[in-house]
């Protein structure tokens, strides 16, 4: 990744600020339009709320820091060795600290009603949602988040630039069917910020559920990067150094091969005079590489 650890951390507690202040903050507006209500044309304004800001954050921090701006994110990337571990603590740190300023911006722009509707945004269970259920929703999530992740920010086969948005359309597809049962949060940060500011300012934070928000993001996460690495890239069948754009089946074109010579002739030369055929990692289009990160991460 680019830059040193201490502008990485900044570019991570910006981004989740960024995150907090236009994804929970838009839950604070829509409840302040509907009078206290929120109906389901609600629900889709905060999705594409959510969609936009990460869409956003990811093309201006992704070549920074990665732009993970999700603790479920950092740990399920370090899960599959393409982020290293003893970095995770600083990453974590930096997000659940831009969390708290977005949620405390979140009160500072809408005032007490920020507490009063909705509580700052937060997320809470639904009424019938049990724990358990809770956990399940929040990894499903998170599952799809990753997913997208790996397949577009991460793999080096992706299409270039489309994983910005990409992410933020599947925080918005997961917003719309997950949001009336947990608040669709997929991201630690997301649930910590809020909580914290609504505390804070007195207001009535479900603490207990906390967990909800933490076990389901990290193990939902988790299981889509090593579940990615098994069923996309299995051992001997796809270059590991394959060029980013040559994406198979999902560009409609196939991995470069040798091309065929006549019995006897030497073999053409490649790109620096290599045969045809070896392939190198080429440019990043602003894809994640495990060593020097790029467009992305979460929510």
């Amino acid at each position: 990744m680019v830059g040193h650890l201490s502008r990485r951390m900044l570019a991570e507690a910006i981004g989740t600020m960024l995150l907090i202040v236009f994804g929970p903050g838009s839950v604070v507006a829509a409840l302040l339009v509907g009078g206290g209500r929120l109906d389901y044309a609600g629900v889709g304004v905060i999705a594409l709320s959510f969609a936009v800001i990460v869409a956003v954050v990811i093309y201006a921090f992704g070549s920074t820091s990665g732009a993970h701006i999700n603790p479920a994110v950092t740990v399920s990337l370090a899960v599959g060795r393409r982020f290293p571990w003893r970095e995770v603590p600083f990453y974590i740190a930096a997000q659940l600290a831009g969390a708290v300023v977005g949620g405390l911006l979140i009160v500072g722009i809408f005032g007490r009603r920020a507490t009063e509707l909705g509580g700052v945004g937060l997320t809470a269970l639904a009424p019938g949602v049990g724990y358990g259920q809770g956990i399940l929703v929040e990894a499903l999530g998170t599952f799809l988040l990753l997913l997208t992740i790996m397949a577009l920010a991460v793999d080096r086969r992706a299409p270039q630039g489309w994983a910005g948005l990409m992410i933020g359309l599947a925080v918005a597809g997961e917003v719309f069917v997950l949001g009336p049962l947990t608040g669709g949060a997929i991201n630690p940060a997301r649930t910590f910020g809020p909580y914290v500011a609504n505390d804070l300012f007195g207001g009535d934070t479900p603490w207990w559920q906390s967990g909800v928000y933490v076990i389901g993001p990290v193990v939902g996460g988790a299981v889509a990067v090593v579940l990615y690495d098994l069923v996309t890239r299995p051992v001997g069948e796809v270059p590991a150094t394959a060029e980013q754009g040559t994406a198979g089946e999902i560009t409609g074109e196939s991995l470069p091969r040798p091309r065929t010579e006549r019995p006897g002739a030497e073999p053409a030369a490649g790109p620096a005079g290599r045969p045809p055929g070896d392939v190198r990692p080429g440019s990043s289009g602003g894809a994640i590489h495990p060593a020097r990160g790029g467009d992305h991460t979460n929510t």
